[in-house]
Order: structure tokens, then sequence, then C-alpha cells
């Protein structure tokens, strides 16, 4: 009897045997069993064929498995650890830079319980938050009535009732009361306010001498060369000049950037101020506190509370009620001074201090180290924390953006796009976001924008050293191993970082690549493709010369 050959039972499993062959093979395998058994075992390799090449995903080897599952379980250890030194990090960030400046602030009058509510609500040089929160109230009315309308939609069927709801809604909107106070804005070779006039609400004064000798029950936003203030301003003042002289009455706070200033006349809160030459005369008085960085300050008037100062010289000569907190090159108190708190400086010479001075407490004197920090074992304990906290940083961008952190650490290998780009992007971005922020309506997002760019710097960094992993590890396209190489590739970098001299040009390059990558990646994400399934417009041949749609015309 003859046998069947592997190719005539293939034909047979695959049904590509005519009806009378197949009658033939099938009767044969009934009688002959060792073809019947080549035929099941044929039969079972096409089925595991047919398996495999439908399965998305090849099934891991057990040991792989094994070794997957526990590392899913030993997850939380590393979560653990990776939260403990953001917590660290966080904590020694807070008590080594921010908790001693919140102290300082605080001391130096600008009240306000804590850093956020200093920063936001008491912001020394922009007075347009309370627009901003009445924005964000709106906003959050807004998506409350939507919410509203979804859950009433579904129970309210009829449309006059819903009609009736929305009405009742627009009604509340409009009985919102107005702003009470307007603002004027006034432009000229020489503008201000007039003695006998009053401005009822915040006036912009811009030219090239500026005089306000009325009374402004607002604030007071002036740039020119020449200003001064001989009213009574009830507001704050802001000043962008070559010169001020407050010689009048200010209710509120000053906050100038200008050359040289003096005051005269009175200042109801506090005075923060960048100049090169400030006067406190004899009849000025300022009854809160005095934050100033400047040249040359002169003090031979009266200060209600704490004086915190950057400069080079101080010379005090009048009272203040408060302390002293000085950082610079030379301290003097004359004679006539008085001081009722405590006087810290650090500074490059001694102070000379005079003694019949009356003084609270002698002064603190430290004298300034001029040391490069990487000399100092505080530096190296920071650049550690600081590793951690990108290390976590990543660690979240790429669990969240998988996709998007591989395909960023891949167009870092376009080096040319990536640092044109990059500088591009580094540059242009802020730019962008300071422009939109003079609109009222592009405030919010020229913050944001401004947010994100910043972000992205450090995220810049996480990309490169991806990538350096990658070149030293391998590539890889899986989330895990990626993180594994963006980790060891960032102790690589930050180590590049900390080079004296040259530290600063590489973290420079670094935030240029990834930038620019990061951008490519965005660019690749926005643009339009094609699906695969889209069919091509049809080809249409060109029609030959003197030839309409009707035939061939004559030349």
């Amino acid at each position: 009897m003859q046998h069947l050959d592997e190719m005539t039972c293939l034909m047979y499993i695959e049904r590509q045997l005519d009806h009378a062959r197949a009658q033939d093979v099938s009767a044969h395998t009934q009688d002959c069993a060792a073809c019947r058994t080549l035929l099941r075992a044929l039969e079972r390799e096409s089925r595991l064929l047919t398996r495999a090449m439908l399965e998305e995903e090849e099934a891991l080897p057990a040991r792989l498995a094994q070794f997957q599952e526990r590392a899913r379980r030993s997850m939380q250890w590393i979560w653990t650890v990776a939260f403990g030194l953001a917590a660290t990090g966080v904590y020694a960030l807070y008590s080594n830079y921010i908790r001693p400046w919140q102290d300082q602030l605080e001391t130096a009058g600008f009240g306000g319980s804590n850093l956020l509510s200093l920063l936001i609500f008491q912001g020394a040089l922009w007075k347009g938050w309370e627009s901003m929160i009445k924005l964000l109230e709106v906003l959050a009315l807004v998506t409350l009535s939507g919410f509203a309308v979804a859950f009433f939609r579904k129970r309210v069927r009829r449309g006059s009732a819903l009609a009736l709801m929305l009405a009742g809604f627009c009604a509340a909107m409009l009985l919102q009361p107005a702003s009470a106070m307007a603002s004027e804005t006034r432009r000229g070779e020489s503008v201000g306010v007039a003695p006998d006039e009053t401005i009822k609400g915040d006036i912009f004064l811009f030219g090239e001498r500026v005089r306000i000798e009325g009374t402004v029950e607002g604030d007071v936003f002036l740039f020119g060369h020449d200003a001064t203030v001989n009213g009574h301003v009830k507001g704050d003042v802001f000043a962008f000049a070559q010169q001020l002289q407050v010689n009048g009455q200010v209710d509120g706070n000053v906050r100038a950037f200008t050359n040289t200033m003096a005051i005269r006349g009175t200042v109801g809160k506090n005075v923060l101020t960048f100049d090169e030459v400030v006067n406190l005369e004899s009849t000025g008085k300022v009854n809160g506190s005095l934050t100033i960085f400047v040249e040359n300050l002169n003090l031979d008037g009266s200060l209600g509370r704490d004086l915190l100062i950057f400069g080079k010289h101080l010379t005090l000569s009048g009272t203040v009620d408060g302390a002293i907190q000085m950082k610079g090159n030379l301290l003097t108190i004359n004679s006539s001074a008085k001081v009722a708190g405590p006087i810290r400086f650090e500074g490059d010479k001694e102070p000379e201090v005079s003694p019949q001075a009356k003084l609270a407490s002698p002064v603190d004197y430290r004298k300034m180290e001029h040391r490069p920090e990487y000399m100092e074992g505080h530096y190296y304990v920071w650049q550690v924390i600081w590793l951690a906290a990108f290390v976590l940083f990543g660690l979240v961008l790429f669990q969240l953006m998988p996709k998007f952190a591989a395909e960023a650490v891949g167009n870092s290998e376009r080096y040319g796009a990536s640092f044109g780009l990059g500088v591009l992007v580094l540059f242009g971005v802020p730019i962008a976001a300071l422009i939109a922020c003079v609109t009222v309506v592009g405030l919010f997002v020229g913050i944001s924008t401004f947010f994100l760019w910043y972000a992205a710097l450090y995220f810049a960094q996480v990309i490169v050293g991806a990538v350096v992993g990658q070149w030293l590890m391998g590539r890889t396209r899986e989330t895990w191993p990626l993180i594994g190489r963006m980790a060891v590739g960032l102790v690589i970098v930050r180590l590049a970082t900390v080079i004296p001299e040259a530290g600063n040009w590489i973290k420079f390059g670094v935030i240029l690549w990834g930038l620019g990558a990061i951008s490519l990646a965005l660019y690749d994400r926005f643009q339009p493709t094609l699906a695969a399934n889209t069919p091509s417009a049809p080809y249409t041949p060109s029609l030959p010369p003197n030839t309409t749609v009707g035939g061939i015309q004559p030349a």
C-alpha cells in the first residue's frame, strides 16, 4: 500500500484537493495508521501556526513572567523610596530657602500669614489679581452651570422649564455688581494731576515729566524721566522713572524702579524699590517697612518697621523702630541714629558704629565669604537631592506619557533639528507668553504657557538623560527599561553639569537639545496624517495641447 506524502496531507487540511481526491485521502487514512498519525500531526502544527500568527503579543517565557510578577509586586517599595526622596528634597528646599525668605519678608512688614498669600494676593508689581480672581469665579460658575444643565437635562424633559432655569441663571449673572473704580490714562511731554483735581480711580501717567499735585483715590502708575508726587495718593504708587521724589502723602505702598529716589513726605505702608541712590530725608517718614536693592542708602528720616537692604553702602542717621538686616559692603551708623530692634550685617568690611548711637543691641556682624560653592559640603548634598527629584520627575512623566516620552527620546537623535528648534523654543516661548500677558484675554494663556515652558526645561534634561542611558545600555522601546536607562543617564548628565566653569555650558546645551526633541515630538503629534486605507485620487492623464473636453481643437 502506497502512503500519502506531506504535501498531499497539507493540501487536504487546507481543502485544496478536488472532491474525488479528498475522498480517496479520507478513505486511506481510515485504513492506514501511519498516514492517519501524519495527518493529525500536520493538522495540529497548522492550528498552532495559525494561532501564533493571529496573536498580537507573544507569551513570555516562564522565567521572564515570574520576574515580571516579582517586579510588579516590588514596585510599591520603589514608589515608597522615590516619594521619600522627593519629600526629603521638598523639606530641605523649604527649610533652607523658602522658610528663611518667608521669615525675612514677614518681618519686613509685608504681612500675610504664608508665602502663597504674599506672592498672589499682595503682589508687589501687579494689581490685576482681583480681576484674575473674578475671571476664575466666572469660569467656575460657567463650569458649574454646564454640569447643572447636563444634570437637569435628563430630568427636565419640558423645554419651557429648562428655558426658565437658564433665564434665571442669566438674570443672576446680570445682577452682579460692576467694578466701582475705573482707570484713566494720560500721555504727553508733561502730564500729571492738577492741584484742584481729584481722580476717583486709578491713573496711568506716561510722559517726560510727571507731576501729581492733586488727589488720587486709587493707585498711580507712572512712567517717565522725572516724577514728583506732591499731592495725596490714597492707594499705591508704582513708579518707573529716572528720578522719583515723594514730597506729599501716600497712604498705600510705594513700588519703584528708578535711578534716584528721595522721600521727603509720608508713606503710610511699605516701600519696595530697586535703585542706585535712595535718600530718606529728615522730614520723610515710612510707617511700614523698607525693602531695598540699592547701591547707596542714606536714611535720615523715620522708619516705622524693619529695614531689609541688599546694597553696597548704608548710612544710618535717623530712626528705625524695627530690625535691620543688611547684606552688602559697608554699614555706617552715625551718632543720631536710633534702632529699636536687632541689627544683622553680613559684609566685606566691619561696620562703623558711633558710640553715641542708640542701639537696642550690638551689631551682629559676619564677614562675607567668597568661596566657590563646590568647595562646600552642602552643595553636593543638594546635588544628590536634585538628582533624586529629577529621577522622580522622569519616572512620573514616563509613566503618565510613555508614548510621548519614547517619541521625544527618539527625536533627540535628530541632532541638528533638535538644537535649532531648541534655541527657538528657549527664547521665543517666554517672549510670546509675555506678549500674551499684556492682553487681558491672553493673561491666563500667557501664564500657563510660561509655567509649561519652565517645566519643559526640567523635562528636557530627563530626555537627554534617557538618550545617554541608551547610548550606554542599548536602545529600547519598553517603558521600564527606558526608565532605567533614564536614571543611569541622568546621573551622568548631572555629574557633567557640576563641572567647574564648563558645567553651566553643558547644562545650557542639554536644555537646548532636550527642548528641541520635545518640540519635535509635539510637532509630529499635531501634524495631520493620512489614514493607511485612504484611497488615493485616480490618475488623470494630462491632455495634449489645444485639447478641450469636447475634443481636439485646431491650432
